[in-house]
Protein backbone atom coordinates (compact mmCIF):
# COMPACT_ATOMS: atom_id res chain seq x y z
CA UNK A 1 0.00 0.00 0.00
CA UNK A 2 0.97 3.67 -0.23
CA UNK A 3 2.38 4.46 3.21
CA UNK A 4 3.79 7.97 2.73
CA UNK A 5 3.62 10.78 0.20
CA UNK A 6 6.08 13.68 0.43
CA UNK A 7 5.70 16.74 -1.79
CA UNK A 8 8.04 19.71 -2.12
CA UNK A 9 7.36 22.83 -4.20
CA UNK A 10 4.66 21.46 -6.49
CA UNK A 11 2.16 24.12 -7.68
CA UNK A 12 0.56 25.44 -4.45
CA UNK A 13 2.19 22.90 -2.17
CA UNK A 14 5.38 24.14 -0.52
CA UNK A 15 6.01 21.25 1.85
CA UNK A 16 3.71 18.35 2.56
CA UNK A 17 4.19 14.94 4.20
CA UNK A 18 1.23 12.57 4.44
CA UNK A 19 1.22 9.19 6.15
CA UNK A 20 -1.48 6.85 4.84
CA UNK A 21 -2.85 3.74 6.44
CA UNK A 22 -4.79 0.76 5.16
CA UNK A 23 -8.55 0.85 4.64
CA UNK A 24 -10.52 3.75 3.19
CA UNK A 25 -8.94 7.21 3.27
CA UNK A 26 -10.90 10.19 1.95
CA UNK A 27 -9.64 13.61 0.99
CA UNK A 28 -12.08 16.48 1.15
CA UNK A 29 -11.91 20.24 0.93
CA UNK A 30 -13.47 23.20 -0.77
CA UNK A 31 -13.29 23.57 -4.54
CA UNK A 32 -9.86 24.90 -5.51
CA UNK A 33 -8.19 23.84 -2.30
CA UNK A 34 -5.71 21.66 -4.17
CA UNK A 35 -7.14 18.13 -4.27
CA UNK A 36 -6.27 17.75 -7.96
CA UNK A 37 -2.75 19.02 -7.25
CA UNK A 38 -2.30 16.20 -4.78
CA UNK A 39 -3.26 13.62 -7.41
CA UNK A 40 -1.07 15.33 -10.02
CA UNK A 41 1.84 15.05 -7.62
CA UNK A 42 1.13 11.36 -6.96
CA UNK A 43 0.82 10.73 -10.71
CA UNK A 44 4.22 12.39 -11.23
CA UNK A 45 5.78 9.91 -8.80
CA UNK A 46 4.08 7.07 -10.69
CA UNK A 47 5.69 8.01 -14.00
CA UNK A 48 3.22 10.48 -15.53
CA UNK A 49 4.48 13.03 -18.04
CA UNK A 50 6.52 15.79 -16.42
CA UNK A 51 5.63 19.46 -16.76
CA UNK A 52 7.61 22.53 -15.78
CA UNK A 53 4.30 24.21 -14.81
CA UNK A 54 4.08 21.84 -11.85
CA UNK A 55 7.03 23.56 -10.13
CA UNK A 56 5.96 26.06 -7.48
CA UNK A 57 6.41 29.67 -8.55
CA UNK A 58 9.85 30.93 -7.55
CA UNK A 59 11.31 27.45 -6.91
CA UNK A 60 14.07 25.93 -9.03
CA UNK A 61 12.59 22.47 -8.80
CA UNK A 62 9.83 20.40 -7.24
CA UNK A 63 9.99 16.90 -5.86
CA UNK A 64 7.57 14.09 -5.04
CA UNK A 65 8.38 10.89 -3.15
CA UNK A 66 5.96 7.99 -2.74
CA UNK A 67 6.77 5.17 -0.31
CA UNK A 68 5.06 1.79 -0.68
CA UNK A 69 4.89 -1.09 1.76
CA UNK A 70 4.24 -4.25 -0.25
CA UNK A 71 4.81 -7.96 0.47
CA UNK A 72 7.90 -9.81 -0.74
CA UNK A 73 6.00 -11.66 -3.47
CA UNK A 74 4.43 -8.57 -5.02
CA UNK A 75 4.96 -8.25 -8.84
CA UNK A 76 6.52 -4.80 -8.37
CA UNK A 77 9.45 -6.41 -6.60
CA UNK A 78 9.98 -8.74 -9.55
CA UNK A 79 10.23 -5.68 -11.79
CA UNK A 80 12.94 -4.34 -9.47
CA UNK A 81 14.81 -7.65 -9.60
CA UNK A 82 14.56 -7.82 -13.37
CA UNK A 83 16.21 -4.40 -13.54
CA UNK A 84 18.91 -5.16 -10.94
CA UNK A 85 17.49 -2.71 -8.40
CA UNK A 86 17.55 -3.15 -4.64
CA UNK A 87 14.19 -4.43 -3.36
CA UNK A 88 14.88 -4.69 0.35
CA UNK A 89 12.40 -2.85 2.52
CA UNK A 90 9.93 -0.31 1.14
CA UNK A 91 9.67 0.66 -2.53
CA UNK A 92 10.43 4.36 -2.91
CA UNK A 93 9.60 6.24 -6.11
CA UNK A 94 11.04 9.76 -6.27
CA UNK A 95 10.63 12.25 -9.09
CA UNK A 96 12.39 15.60 -9.37
CA UNK A 97 10.82 18.14 -11.72
CA UNK A 98 12.92 21.19 -12.61
CA UNK A 99 11.58 24.57 -13.67
CA UNK A 100 13.27 24.22 -17.07
CA UNK A 101 11.21 21.13 -17.87
CA UNK A 102 13.73 18.38 -17.13
CA UNK A 103 12.97 15.54 -14.74
CA UNK A 104 15.06 13.05 -12.80
CA UNK A 105 13.80 9.66 -11.68
CA UNK A 106 14.94 7.60 -8.71
CA UNK A 107 13.73 4.14 -7.72
CA UNK A 108 14.88 3.11 -4.25
CA UNK A 109 17.34 6.03 -4.42
CA UNK A 110 18.93 4.68 -7.59
CA UNK A 111 18.77 6.73 -10.83
CA UNK A 112 16.29 5.14 -13.20
CA UNK A 113 14.06 5.81 -16.21
CA UNK A 114 10.54 7.18 -16.46
CA UNK A 115 9.47 4.01 -18.31
CA UNK A 116 10.61 1.81 -15.43
CA UNK A 117 8.96 4.11 -12.89
CA UNK A 118 5.74 3.90 -14.89
CA UNK A 119 5.85 0.09 -14.99
CA UNK A 120 6.36 -0.11 -11.23
CA UNK A 121 3.69 2.55 -10.64
CA UNK A 122 1.12 0.61 -12.63
CA UNK A 123 1.77 -2.43 -10.46
CA UNK A 124 1.28 -0.39 -7.28
CA UNK A 125 -1.51 2.13 -7.93
CA UNK A 126 -4.63 2.46 -10.07
CA UNK A 127 -6.23 5.89 -10.43
CA UNK A 128 -9.88 5.95 -11.49
CA UNK A 129 -12.04 8.92 -12.32
CA UNK A 130 -14.83 10.09 -14.59
CA UNK A 131 -12.43 10.76 -17.43
CA UNK A 132 -10.14 7.82 -16.86
CA UNK A 133 -8.96 6.25 -20.11
CA UNK A 134 -6.80 3.57 -18.55
CA UNK A 135 -7.25 0.44 -16.45
CA UNK A 136 -10.81 -0.90 -16.70
CA UNK A 137 -11.79 1.11 -19.76
CA UNK A 138 -8.81 -0.22 -21.70
CA UNK A 139 -10.29 -3.05 -23.78
CA UNK A 140 -6.89 -4.70 -24.02
CA UNK A 141 -6.95 -5.34 -20.25
CA UNK A 142 -10.46 -6.81 -20.09
CA UNK A 143 -9.34 -10.35 -20.87
CA UNK A 144 -6.73 -10.17 -18.10
CA UNK A 145 -9.34 -8.88 -15.65
CA UNK A 146 -11.75 -11.67 -16.55
CA UNK A 147 -8.96 -14.22 -16.04
CA UNK A 148 -8.14 -12.64 -12.68
CA UNK A 149 -11.83 -12.83 -11.69
CA UNK A 150 -12.02 -16.48 -12.72
CA UNK A 151 -8.64 -17.41 -11.23
CA UNK A 152 -7.39 -18.76 -14.56
CA UNK A 153 -3.71 -18.03 -13.98
CA UNK A 154 -2.59 -21.66 -14.30
CA UNK A 155 -4.65 -22.21 -17.45
CA UNK A 156 -3.44 -18.94 -19.01
CA UNK A 157 0.16 -19.92 -18.29
CA UNK A 158 -0.39 -23.39 -19.78
CA UNK A 159 -1.99 -21.82 -22.86
CA UNK A 160 0.98 -19.49 -23.31
CA UNK A 161 3.44 -22.38 -22.99
CA UNK A 162 1.48 -24.48 -25.51
CA UNK A 163 1.36 -21.52 -27.92
CA UNK A 164 5.10 -20.90 -27.66
CA UNK A 165 5.89 -24.58 -28.21
CA UNK A 166 3.57 -24.75 -31.23
CA UNK A 167 5.05 -21.57 -32.71
CA UNK A 168 8.54 -22.97 -32.16
CA UNK A 169 7.55 -26.17 -34.00
CA UNK A 170 6.06 -24.13 -36.85
CA UNK A 171 9.20 -22.02 -37.16
CA UNK A 172 11.49 -25.07 -37.15
CA UNK A 173 9.25 -26.72 -39.75
CA UNK A 174 9.35 -23.61 -41.95
CA UNK A 175 13.13 -23.43 -41.76
CA UNK A 176 13.56 -27.11 -42.58
CA UNK A 177 11.01 -27.00 -45.39
CA UNK A 178 12.83 -24.06 -46.97
CA UNK A 179 16.10 -25.98 -46.74
CA UNK A 180 14.59 -29.11 -48.27
CA UNK A 181 12.96 -27.14 -51.09
CA UNK A 182 16.21 -25.32 -51.84
CA UNK A 183 18.10 -28.62 -51.82
CA UNK A 184 15.49 -30.25 -54.04
CA UNK A 185 15.95 -27.55 -56.67
CA UNK A 186 19.67 -28.34 -56.73
CA UNK A 187 19.31 -32.11 -56.44
CA UNK A 188 20.01 -32.89 -60.12
CA UNK A 189 23.03 -30.63 -60.14
CA UNK A 190 24.31 -32.15 -56.90
CA UNK A 191 23.94 -35.71 -58.13
CA UNK A 192 25.79 -34.95 -61.39
CA UNK A 193 28.52 -33.05 -59.58
CA UNK A 194 29.01 -35.77 -56.97
CA UNK A 195 29.17 -38.45 -59.69
CA UNK A 196 31.71 -36.41 -61.66
CA UNK A 197 33.91 -35.69 -58.65
CA UNK A 198 33.63 -39.26 -57.40
CA UNK A 199 34.87 -40.54 -60.76
CA UNK A 200 37.63 -37.92 -60.81
CA UNK A 201 38.54 -38.84 -57.21
CA UNK A 202 40.73 -35.79 -56.47
CA UNK A 203 43.25 -36.20 -53.67
CA UNK A 204 44.62 -33.44 -51.43
CA UNK A 205 48.08 -32.36 -52.65
CA UNK A 206 47.69 -34.24 -55.93
CA UNK A 207 47.99 -31.11 -58.08
CA UNK A 208 51.36 -30.21 -56.57
CA UNK A 209 52.74 -33.74 -56.98
CA UNK A 210 51.64 -33.97 -60.62
CA UNK A 211 53.04 -30.54 -61.41
CA UNK A 212 56.41 -31.50 -59.90
CA UNK A 213 56.55 -34.75 -61.90
CA UNK A 214 55.58 -32.95 -65.09
CA UNK A 215 58.19 -30.23 -64.62
CA UNK A 216 60.93 -32.79 -63.90
CA UNK A 217 60.08 -34.77 -67.02
CA UNK A 218 60.02 -31.66 -69.20
CA UNK A 219 63.40 -30.52 -67.86
CA UNK A 220 64.87 -34.01 -68.33
CA UNK A 221 63.64 -34.07 -71.95
CA UNK A 222 65.44 -30.81 -72.67
CA UNK A 223 68.92 -32.03 -71.51
CA UNK A 224 68.61 -35.66 -72.65
CA UNK A 225 69.99 -34.92 -76.12
CA UNK A 226 73.14 -33.26 -74.74
CA UNK A 227 73.81 -36.20 -72.47
CA UNK A 228 73.33 -38.56 -75.41
CA UNK A 229 75.93 -36.60 -77.42
CA UNK A 230 78.37 -36.99 -74.57
CA UNK A 231 77.63 -40.70 -74.51
CA UNK A 232 78.24 -40.97 -78.24
CA UNK A 233 81.60 -39.19 -77.96
CA UNK A 234 82.79 -41.27 -75.05
CA UNK A 235 81.37 -44.64 -76.02
CA UNK A 236 80.59 -44.45 -79.71
CA UNK A 237 82.51 -45.61 -82.77
CA UNK A 238 84.67 -42.53 -82.79
CA UNK A 239 85.43 -42.68 -79.09
CA UNK A 240 89.10 -41.74 -78.37
CA UNK A 241 89.22 -44.07 -75.41
CA UNK A 242 90.39 -47.20 -77.30
CA UNK A 243 93.20 -45.23 -78.99
CA UNK A 244 94.26 -43.72 -75.67
CA UNK A 245 94.21 -47.15 -74.04
CA UNK A 246 96.40 -48.55 -76.83
CA UNK A 247 98.79 -45.61 -76.53
CA UNK A 248 99.02 -46.14 -72.76
CA UNK A 249 99.95 -49.80 -73.27
CA UNK A 250 102.66 -48.98 -75.80
CA UNK A 251 104.18 -46.31 -73.60
CA UNK A 252 104.13 -48.62 -70.63
CA UNK A 253 106.16 -51.21 -72.63
CA UNK A 254 108.66 -48.61 -73.80
CA UNK A 255 109.02 -47.00 -70.37
CA UNK A 256 110.98 -50.05 -69.15
CA UNK A 257 113.53 -49.56 -71.87
CA UNK A 258 114.26 -45.99 -70.86
CA UNK A 259 113.85 -45.82 -67.06
CA UNK A 260 112.60 -42.51 -65.71
CA UNK A 261 111.99 -40.93 -69.11
CA UNK A 262 108.29 -41.80 -69.57
CA UNK A 263 107.20 -42.46 -66.00
CA UNK A 264 105.38 -39.16 -65.51
CA UNK A 265 103.73 -39.36 -68.93
CA UNK A 266 102.52 -42.88 -68.30
CA UNK A 267 101.22 -41.93 -64.86
CA UNK A 268 99.37 -38.86 -66.13
CA UNK A 269 97.87 -40.77 -69.03
CA UNK A 270 96.80 -43.54 -66.68
CA UNK A 271 95.09 -41.02 -64.39
CA UNK A 272 93.41 -39.42 -67.41
CA UNK A 273 92.06 -42.80 -68.47
CA UNK A 274 90.68 -43.37 -65.01
CA UNK A 275 88.98 -39.96 -65.09
CA UNK A 276 87.53 -40.62 -68.52
CA UNK A 277 86.20 -43.96 -67.29
CA UNK A 278 84.53 -42.10 -64.42
CA UNK A 279 83.10 -39.54 -66.85
CA UNK A 280 81.80 -42.29 -69.06
CA UNK A 281 80.16 -44.02 -66.12
CA UNK A 282 78.61 -40.71 -64.95
CA UNK A 283 77.25 -39.95 -68.41
CA UNK A 284 75.70 -43.39 -68.60
CA UNK A 285 74.11 -42.85 -65.17
CA UNK A 286 72.78 -39.41 -66.19
CA UNK A 287 71.45 -40.85 -69.40
CA UNK A 288 69.56 -43.51 -67.50
CA UNK A 289 68.20 -40.80 -65.17
CA UNK A 290 66.86 -38.75 -68.07
CA UNK A 291 64.96 -41.63 -69.48
CA UNK A 292 61.18 -40.84 -69.32
CA UNK A 293 57.97 -42.40 -70.49
CA UNK A 294 56.13 -40.07 -72.90
CA UNK A 295 52.88 -41.81 -71.99
CA UNK A 296 53.47 -41.06 -68.32
CA UNK A 297 53.99 -37.38 -69.13
CA UNK A 298 50.83 -37.36 -71.24
CA UNK A 299 48.82 -38.98 -68.45
CA UNK A 300 50.13 -36.48 -65.91
CA UNK A 301 49.21 -33.59 -68.15
CA UNK A 302 45.75 -35.02 -68.81
CA UNK A 303 45.19 -35.53 -65.07
CA UNK A 304 46.27 -31.97 -64.32
CA UNK A 305 43.96 -30.61 -67.01
CA UNK A 306 40.98 -32.59 -65.64
CA UNK A 307 41.63 -31.44 -62.07
CA UNK A 308 42.03 -27.80 -63.05
CA UNK A 309 38.95 -27.88 -65.27
CA UNK A 310 36.90 -29.18 -62.32
CA UNK A 311 38.44 -26.47 -60.14
CA UNK A 312 37.31 -23.75 -62.55
CA UNK A 313 33.89 -25.29 -62.98
CA UNK A 314 33.15 -25.40 -59.24
CA UNK A 315 35.12 -22.27 -58.43
CA UNK A 316 37.22 -23.86 -55.71
CA UNK A 317 40.96 -24.66 -55.48
CA UNK A 318 41.97 -28.12 -56.72
CA UNK A 319 42.88 -29.17 -53.18
CA UNK A 320 39.29 -28.37 -52.09
CA UNK A 321 37.62 -30.57 -54.71
CA UNK A 322 37.60 -33.61 -52.44
CA UNK A 323 36.03 -31.59 -49.60
CA UNK A 324 33.47 -30.16 -52.04
CA UNK A 325 32.57 -33.66 -53.19
CA UNK A 326 32.05 -34.78 -49.59
CA UNK A 327 29.97 -31.67 -48.79
CA UNK A 328 27.76 -32.21 -51.81
CA UNK A 329 27.37 -35.86 -50.89
CA UNK A 330 26.32 -34.81 -47.38
CA UNK A 331 23.81 -32.36 -48.86
CA UNK A 332 22.34 -35.15 -50.92
CA UNK A 333 22.16 -37.35 -47.85
CA UNK A 334 20.51 -34.48 -45.98
CA UNK A 335 18.05 -34.12 -48.83
CA UNK A 336 17.10 -37.75 -48.58
CA UNK A 337 17.04 -37.70 -44.80
CA UNK A 338 15.43 -34.26 -44.85
CA UNK A 339 12.31 -35.59 -46.46
CA UNK A 340 11.88 -37.96 -43.55
CA UNK A 341 12.73 -35.23 -41.04
CA UNK A 342 10.25 -32.95 -42.77
CA UNK A 343 7.46 -35.47 -42.23
CA UNK A 344 8.46 -35.78 -38.56
CA UNK A 345 8.39 -32.01 -38.07
CA UNK A 346 5.03 -31.75 -39.81
CA UNK A 347 3.61 -34.35 -37.43
CA UNK A 348 5.15 -32.59 -34.44
CA UNK A 349 3.69 -29.23 -35.49
CA UNK A 350 0.23 -30.74 -35.97
CA UNK A 351 0.41 -32.43 -32.56
CA UNK A 352 1.56 -29.20 -30.92
CA UNK A 353 -1.24 -27.25 -32.60
CA UNK A 354 -3.80 -29.82 -31.49
CA UNK A 355 -2.48 -29.62 -27.93
CA UNK A 356 -2.75 -25.83 -28.02
CA UNK A 357 -6.27 -26.05 -29.42
CA UNK A 358 -7.30 -28.32 -26.57
CA UNK A 359 -5.75 -26.06 -23.92
CA UNK A 360 -7.19 -22.91 -25.53
CA UNK A 361 -10.65 -24.46 -25.87
CA UNK A 362 -10.61 -25.47 -22.21
CA UNK A 363 -9.53 -21.95 -21.22
CA UNK A 364 -12.25 -20.48 -23.44
CA UNK A 365 -14.89 -22.58 -21.65
CA UNK A 366 -13.62 -21.35 -18.27
CA UNK A 367 -13.73 -17.78 -19.52
CA UNK A 368 -17.28 -18.15 -20.75
CA UNK A 369 -18.35 -19.40 -17.33
CA UNK A 370 -16.39 -16.58 -15.63
CA UNK A 371 -17.99 -14.03 -17.97
CA UNK A 372 -21.46 -15.14 -16.83
CA UNK A 373 -20.41 -14.94 -13.18
CA UNK A 374 -18.75 -11.54 -13.60
CA UNK A 375 -21.79 -10.13 -15.37
CA UNK A 376 -24.02 -11.34 -12.52
CA UNK A 377 -21.70 -9.84 -9.90
CA UNK A 378 -21.60 -6.46 -11.63
CA UNK A 379 -25.33 -6.44 -12.32
CA UNK A 380 -25.94 -7.05 -8.62
CA UNK A 381 -24.13 -3.80 -7.83
CA UNK A 382 -25.88 -1.60 -10.38
CA UNK A 383 -29.34 -1.02 -8.81
CA UNK A 384 -27.91 0.58 -5.68
CA UNK A 385 -25.83 2.83 -7.91
CA UNK A 386 -29.00 3.99 -9.71
CA UNK A 387 -28.12 2.01 -12.78
CA UNK A 388 -30.93 -0.48 -12.34
CA UNK A 389 -32.04 -0.05 -15.96
CA UNK A 390 -28.52 -0.55 -17.27
CA UNK A 391 -27.05 -3.77 -18.55
CA UNK A 392 -23.43 -4.89 -18.23
CA UNK A 393 -22.23 -7.24 -20.96
CA UNK A 394 -19.03 -9.23 -21.34
CA UNK A 395 -18.73 -9.16 -25.14
CA UNK A 396 -17.16 -12.51 -25.94
CA UNK A 397 -15.94 -13.82 -29.28
CA UNK A 398 -13.81 -16.90 -29.94
CA UNK A 399 -11.94 -17.63 -33.15
CA UNK A 400 -10.28 -21.07 -33.00
CA UNK A 401 -8.20 -20.28 -36.08
CA UNK A 402 -6.91 -17.04 -34.56
CA UNK A 403 -4.40 -18.63 -32.21
CA UNK A 404 -2.80 -16.20 -29.78
CA UNK A 405 -0.53 -16.60 -26.80
CA UNK A 406 -3.44 -15.51 -24.60
CA UNK A 407 -5.87 -17.95 -26.19
CA UNK A 408 -8.54 -17.72 -28.88
CA UNK A 409 -10.86 -15.24 -27.15
CA UNK A 410 -11.45 -11.53 -27.69
CA UNK A 411 -13.13 -9.96 -24.66
CA UNK A 412 -14.45 -6.46 -24.10
CA UNK A 413 -16.73 -4.95 -21.48
CA UNK A 414 -19.86 -3.42 -23.01
CA UNK A 415 -22.83 -1.66 -21.45
CA UNK A 416 -26.39 -0.71 -22.31
CA UNK A 417 -27.53 2.24 -20.20
CA UNK A 418 -31.25 1.97 -20.98
CA UNK A 419 -33.55 -0.77 -22.28
CA UNK A 420 -34.04 -0.64 -26.03
CA UNK A 421 -30.80 1.24 -26.69
CA UNK A 422 -27.83 -0.17 -28.51
CA UNK A 423 -25.11 -1.78 -26.41
CA UNK A 424 -21.53 -0.75 -27.01
CA UNK A 425 -18.04 -0.45 -25.51
CA UNK A 426 -17.99 0.88 -21.97
CA UNK A 427 -15.96 4.00 -22.79
CA UNK A 428 -18.16 5.00 -25.74
CA UNK A 429 -21.60 4.41 -24.25
CA UNK A 430 -21.39 5.48 -20.59
CA UNK A 431 -21.45 9.15 -19.63
CA UNK A 432 -18.92 10.50 -17.16
CA UNK A 433 -21.03 9.84 -14.07
CA UNK A 434 -22.24 6.49 -15.35
CA UNK A 435 -18.71 5.46 -16.27
CA UNK A 436 -17.44 6.11 -12.75
CA UNK A 437 -20.22 4.00 -11.27
CA UNK A 438 -19.66 1.16 -13.74
CA UNK A 439 -15.99 1.26 -12.84
CA UNK A 440 -16.79 1.07 -9.15
CA UNK A 441 -19.17 -1.83 -9.68
CA UNK A 442 -16.50 -3.66 -11.64
CA UNK A 443 -13.85 -3.05 -9.01
CA UNK A 444 -16.19 -4.29 -6.28
CA UNK A 445 -16.93 -7.42 -8.31
CA UNK A 446 -13.25 -7.98 -8.98
CA UNK A 447 -12.34 -7.12 -5.37
CA UNK A 448 -8.59 -7.63 -4.98
CA UNK A 449 -8.30 -9.88 -8.03
CA UNK A 450 -6.35 -8.29 -10.84
CA UNK A 451 -6.04 -5.09 -8.82
CA UNK A 452 -3.17 -2.93 -7.69
CA UNK A 453 -2.77 -2.78 -3.89
CA UNK A 454 -3.76 0.90 -3.88
CA UNK A 455 -6.86 2.23 -5.65
CA UNK A 456 -7.44 5.97 -6.04
CA UNK A 457 -10.92 7.24 -6.95
CA UNK A 458 -11.02 10.85 -8.10
CA UNK A 459 -14.45 12.39 -7.49
CA UNK A 460 -16.37 9.43 -8.89
CA UNK A 461 -19.37 10.60 -6.83
CA UNK A 462 -19.68 13.92 -8.68
CA UNK A 463 -23.25 14.72 -9.73
CA UNK A 464 -24.98 11.90 -7.85
CA UNK A 465 -27.65 12.18 -5.19
CA UNK A 466 -27.55 11.12 -1.56
CA UNK A 467 -28.71 7.54 -2.04
CA UNK A 468 -26.24 6.89 -4.85
CA UNK A 469 -23.46 8.62 -2.93
CA UNK A 470 -24.21 6.39 0.04
CA UNK A 471 -24.11 3.31 -2.19
CA UNK A 472 -20.76 4.48 -3.56
CA UNK A 473 -19.48 4.93 0.00
CA UNK A 474 -20.61 1.42 0.93
CA UNK A 475 -18.77 -0.08 -2.02
CA UNK A 476 -15.61 1.90 -1.42
CA UNK A 477 -15.65 0.68 2.16
CA UNK A 478 -16.11 -2.92 1.00
CA UNK A 479 -13.20 -2.54 -1.39
CA UNK A 480 -11.09 -1.12 1.43
CA UNK A 481 -11.44 -4.41 3.31
CA UNK A 482 -9.21 -5.99 0.64
CA UNK A 483 -7.07 -3.19 -0.78
CA UNK A 484 -6.08 0.33 0.21
CA UNK A 485 -8.57 2.89 -1.14
CA UNK A 486 -8.02 6.65 -1.44
CA UNK A 487 -10.98 8.73 -2.53
CA UNK A 488 -11.20 12.40 -3.36
CA UNK A 489 -14.85 13.15 -2.70
CA UNK A 490 -17.49 15.85 -2.39
CA UNK A 491 -20.07 13.43 -0.96
CA UNK A 492 -20.59 13.50 2.83
CA UNK A 493 -22.00 9.97 2.64
CA UNK A 494 -18.62 8.76 1.29
CA UNK A 495 -16.57 10.84 3.73
CA UNK A 496 -18.53 9.48 6.68
CA UNK A 497 -17.46 5.91 5.87
CA UNK A 498 -13.73 6.67 5.87
CA UNK A 499 -11.26 5.04 8.20
CA UNK A 500 -9.05 8.11 7.79
CA UNK A 501 -10.24 11.58 6.79
CA UNK A 502 -7.86 14.22 5.42
CA UNK A 503 -8.79 17.87 4.95
CA UNK A 504 -7.16 19.75 2.11
CA UNK A 505 -7.13 23.51 2.63
CA UNK A 506 -5.68 26.57 0.96
CA UNK A 507 -4.23 29.42 3.01
CA UNK A 508 -2.03 32.50 2.68
CA UNK A 509 -2.23 35.98 1.20
CA UNK A 510 -3.20 36.89 -2.33
CA UNK A 511 0.51 37.08 -3.21
CA UNK A 512 1.49 33.70 -1.74
CA UNK A 513 -1.03 30.87 -1.47
CA UNK A 514 -0.21 27.37 -0.27
CA UNK A 515 -2.09 24.11 0.10
CA UNK A 516 -1.96 22.05 3.26
CA UNK A 517 -3.40 18.71 4.33
CA UNK A 518 -4.20 17.42 7.79
CA UNK A 519 -5.73 14.29 9.24
CA UNK A 520 -8.88 15.16 11.20
CA UNK A 521 -10.12 13.90 14.53
CA UNK A 522 -13.77 13.03 15.15
CA UNK A 523 -14.84 16.60 15.99
CA UNK A 524 -13.13 18.06 12.95
CA UNK A 525 -14.65 15.37 10.75
CA UNK A 526 -18.13 16.22 12.00
CA UNK A 527 -17.62 19.89 11.17
CA UNK A 528 -16.22 19.10 7.71
CA UNK A 529 -19.08 16.72 6.88
CA UNK A 530 -21.55 19.35 8.07
CA UNK A 531 -19.92 21.82 5.68
CA UNK A 532 -20.24 19.28 2.87
CA UNK A 533 -23.95 18.89 3.71
CA UNK A 534 -24.84 22.56 4.19
CA UNK A 535 -22.34 24.52 2.12
CA UNK A 536 -20.72 27.75 3.30
CA UNK A 537 -23.19 28.39 6.17
CA UNK A 538 -23.07 25.46 8.55
CA UNK A 539 -26.33 25.04 10.47
CA UNK A 540 -27.09 23.09 13.60
CA UNK A 541 -29.19 20.79 11.51
CA UNK A 542 -26.20 20.08 9.28
CA UNK A 543 -24.04 19.33 12.34
CA UNK A 544 -26.68 17.00 13.67
CA UNK A 545 -26.95 15.25 10.31
CA UNK A 546 -23.17 14.93 10.17
CA UNK A 547 -23.09 13.43 13.67
CA UNK A 548 -25.79 10.96 12.67
CA UNK A 549 -23.88 9.94 9.53
CA UNK A 550 -20.69 9.32 11.48
CA UNK A 551 -22.53 7.42 14.19
CA UNK A 552 -24.39 5.22 11.73
CA UNK A 553 -21.27 4.41 9.79
CA UNK A 554 -19.31 3.76 12.96
CA UNK A 555 -22.00 1.26 13.91
CA UNK A 556 -21.93 -0.27 10.44
CA UNK A 557 -18.19 -0.74 10.63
Amino acid sequence: MLSRLSIRDIVLIERLDIDFSSGLSVLTGETGAGKSILLDALSLALGARGDAQLVRHGAAQGQVSAVFDVPRNHPARQILNDNSLDDDGDIILRRVQTADGRTRVFVNDQPSSVALMRDIGRALVEIHGQHDERALVDAGAHRDLLDAFGGHFGEVRACGEAWRFWRGCEQELARHRAKVEASAREADYLRAAVAELTELDPQPGEETDLADVRNQMIRAEKIASEIQDAQDILSGANSPLPQLASLLRRLQRKAGEVPGLLDEVVQSLDEAMLSLDAVQSGVETALRATEYDPQRLEKAEERLFALRAASRKHNVPVDDLARLRDTMADDLADLDAGEGRLHQLEKQAVTARDTYDEVAARLSQLRQAAAVALRSAVMAELPALKLERADFIVEFSSEPDNRMQEGIDQIEFWVRTNPGTRAGPLMKIASGGELSRFLLALKVALADRGSAPTLVFDEIDTGVGGAVADAIGQRLARLANRVQVLSVTHAPQVAARADTHFLIAKSGSTEQVSTSIAEMDLGSRQEEIARMLAGASITDEARAAAERLLRENAGAS
